[in-house]
């Protein structure tokens, strides 16, 4: 019997944030076009980058898909599920997929239409070391030594910010102090991705990071080229699909001026007619010229509008809806629009618009996580819509994409940083961002609309959040930074470099960019333009829509009464299977969450309701003394007393000669099963059991005028 060999097997050694970085190269996965086992401390992922040998036919992008997959196994846990095997990606997954593709996708040949996939599964997890970081580094590894035509290695690696120092990579305890979650991608010369949750971090400390992130970087991106040097094969050839230059320059000659005329609108609709009409005229002009082109005539005039957008910019100044350099659209805001729901905001910049709707849950609402990830629950969660009417095209409604997760998870990042803590608002909150009409950056929009509908909802936030994008138009040494990108010019311009922050610092960035990356110097100027603009934002234009947090939660929300019992206390509470504290919320229209700790919270729409459920635990938990009065139902009727529950689970009798202030012949005569009275506790034996008064009850409580 042969044994199997692997002639092309090597490794590589690093360390990384002080701890153990192993790249394995040619043991696994030898079918793909390239692969690597990376491990970081105990944390595995292996990534394989595969290449369609022919390109797909009929598209004018470049097919790539990026999937991070997470076997439960990573953590030793069996699945949750019915079928207990993995499902649809979690949504950390996705958005770790949707990171590595920003950051790999501007380095692969813009003329490329062969399907490329990138696979990264998660094999096991030490909770000290990312496992999108050990990802990261092994897709830059897998297609370095691939043969699939790409312009890296690009590397990311995270960053911490902790008493004043940047910290690389932070382990797990540090992940918990830290004020700044970053995760920067670069080449050696420049940063391709940035993404960031802070507690409102000042401009140059956030800045500061990128850079000592960026010297980790160029020190990976060493690392790399050596086992690419090692590991080299020449790319792939593959059928180049350009435009026919002859084409686009005589399309150009002949619709420059018009295309030039289309777009000088600050109106999306016209602007969309117009460049419609262009394109209508100019097919008519060149289909005898250019017979079956027609397919063409489209990718010519998108090319052109490109041209047109940033020969403005570059060579004029000017933007096509006539703004300045740093000016915002024409903002409005609004709260309270919708009646019933918790809170709501309506955010509208130019033709972009966002309602957010605020619902207040009970802690139980927490959102339960089946993921390799150390959290268990999330009890903040931010969804974002995105339907088709909101860009005037008809199509039926689908389940989220990435796209939504990506940009729902972004203004989630932004307000959690402002949230109050559970012990001071015991609530879930869940905030729900519907995208009305979009020209751009709608997911700022729906950071500030979801600002505006936490506080309308009585949410007591720390300070509102604004957000907003800053675009960018490079040409070799020369370049143009502008505020407050629109969608031609996201569409057309070589970054979207979008922040979130309060008036004291950033809470979240996310950046994607088109070209071959940001100097420092684009970088402070981004940071300095959404500065400004947000200041803007939240002093003219929010903080006049509502300037601080609703006092009281809205009627329709549930009311919150929070106290602490004696653990040992918790099983009396939730009685036998569950049958004391069912009975309890039954007869008091609440719901009830009780922890380990002893911690109860009550939910109640009537304040009422959850006073009477309140009264009823402490009665349960609270030893009967001698002198205490309760007020009582019957639950027994016996010929010597009445026995009357005074808390859940918890009985007393009362003799015949304290039923009443006269003799009584029988119980019947004064009291019914079921009947509610008042009680006080008369004795307490020395085996816990109670006996009560009524007739000294009754005195007391007359003498109270109760």
């Amino acid at each position: 019997m042969k044994h199997a060999s692997f002639p092309e097997y090597r490794t590589y050694e690093t360390e990384l944030g002080g701890r153990p970085l192993k790249v394995e190269i040619g043991k696994l996965a030898g079918l793909a076009n390239g692969s690597a086992l990376v491990r970081f401390g105990d944390t595995t992922v292996l990534t394989a980058v595969t290449m369609a040998a022919k390109p797909r036919d009929g598209i004018d992008f470049f097919p790539l898909s990026v999937d991070f997959e997470e076997k439960l196994y990573a953590v030793g846990r069996v699945p949750g599920s019915f079928m207990r095997r993995e499902g649809r990606p979690s949504e950390k997954a996705i958005l770790a997929a949707r990171m590595i593709d920003r950051q790999i996708r501007p380095f692969f040949p813009s003329d490329m239409r062969n399907d490329v996939c990138v696979n990264c599964t998660v094999m096991s997890v030490d909770y000290n070391e990312s496992p999108e970081i050990a990802a990261m580094i092994g897709v830059s590894v897998a297609l370095s030594v691939s043969d699939i035509p790409w312009k890296g290695p690009i590397v990311g690696i995270q960053m911490g910010y902790i008493d004043g120092r940047h910290i690389v990579c932070p382990n797990s305890e540090e992940s918990k102090e830290t004020a700044l979650h970053l995760t920067v991608a670069g080449s050696e010369e420049k940063v391709v991705m940035i993404e960031a949750g802070a507690d409102e971090l000042p401009d140059d400390i956030m800045l500061e990071a990128i850079k000592k992130g960026h010297e980790q970087i160029r020190e990976l991106i060493r690392f790399v080229n050596k086992i690419k040097a090692e590991n080299f094969r020449e790319p792939a050839s593959y059928p180049s699909v350009t435009l026919p230059e002859e084409m686009f320059e005589d399309i150009k000659s002949y619709a420059m001026n018009a295309v030039k005329e289309a777009v000088d609108t600050d109106d999306k609709t016209v602007r969309d007619e117009r460049i419609a009409a262009v394109t209508a005229d100019v097919t008519e002009h060149f289909a005898e010229k250019y017979p079956d082109s027609e397919a063409l005539f489209g990718e010519c005039m998108y090319k052109l509008q490109k041209y047109v957008v940033r020969r403005l910019l570059l060579d004029e100044g000017r933007r096509v809806d006539g703004r300045g350099m740093t000016e915002v659209r024409p903002l409005a805001a609004e709260v309270a629009v919708i009646p019933r729901v918790h809170g709501s905001g309506l955010f509208t910049r130019g033709q972009t618009q966002v309602l957010s709707i605020c619902t207040l849950g009970t802690l139980k609402d927490a959102q339960e996580l089946d993921t390799t990830y150390e959290e268990t629950e999330k009890r903040y969660m931010h969804h974002y819509n995105f339907p088709s009417f909101s860009v005037g095209e008809a199509r039926p409604s689908r389940s989220p994409g990435r796209r939504e997760i990506g940009h729902g998870a972004l203004a989630e990042k932004a307000l959690l940083p402002v949230l109050p803590s559970k012990e001071e608002f015991p609530y879930s909150i869940r905030v729900v961002s519907e995208v009305l009409s979009s020209n751009g950056s709608t997911s700022q929009g729906a950071i500030c609309g979801s600002t505006l509908s936490l506080m309308d909802a009585g949410v007591p936030i720390k300070t509102p959040v604004a957000g907003i994008s800053c675009g960018l138009v490079t040409e070799g040494d020369r370049h143009i930074t502008f505020t407050d990108i629109q969608g031609i010019e996201d569409f057309f311009g070589d970054m979207d470099f979008k922040v979130g922050g309060t008036k004291n610092g950033i809470t979240a960035i996310q950046v994607d960019i088109k070209n071959d990356g940001l100097t420092y110097e684009i970088i402070a100027e981004a940071f300095e333009k959404t500065r400004v603009a947000r200041m803007d934002i939240l002093n003219e234009i929010m903080l006049k829509a509502i300037d601080t947090p609703r006092p009281e939660v809205s009627p329709y929300a549930p009311k919150m009464i929070q106290i602490m019992i004696d653990p040992d206390k918790i099983r009396e509470v939730i009685g036998k299977g569950g049958s004391v504290i069912q009975k309890i919320t039954a007869e008091t229209n609440t719901k009830i969450d009780i922890e380990d700790d002893g911690s109860v919270c009550i939910a109640a729409v009537n304040a009422a309701d959850g006073e009477r459920a309140l009264r009823m635990i402490e009665a349960i938990v609270k030893e009967p003394e001698i002198g205490d009065l309760y007020y009582g139902k019957v639950t027994r009727i016996m010929n010597f007393g009445a026995f009357v529950e005074i808390g859940p689970g918890k009985e007393g009798l009362i003799r015949m000669a304290h039923l009443d202030n006269k003799f009584v012949e029988k119980v019947e005569d004064v009291l019914n099963i079921g009947d509610e009275t008042w009680v006080q506790v008369s004795e307490i034996d020395d085996k816990r059991r109670i006996n009560l008064s009524r007739k000294q009850a009754l005195k007391e409580v007359a003498e109270k005028g109760e």
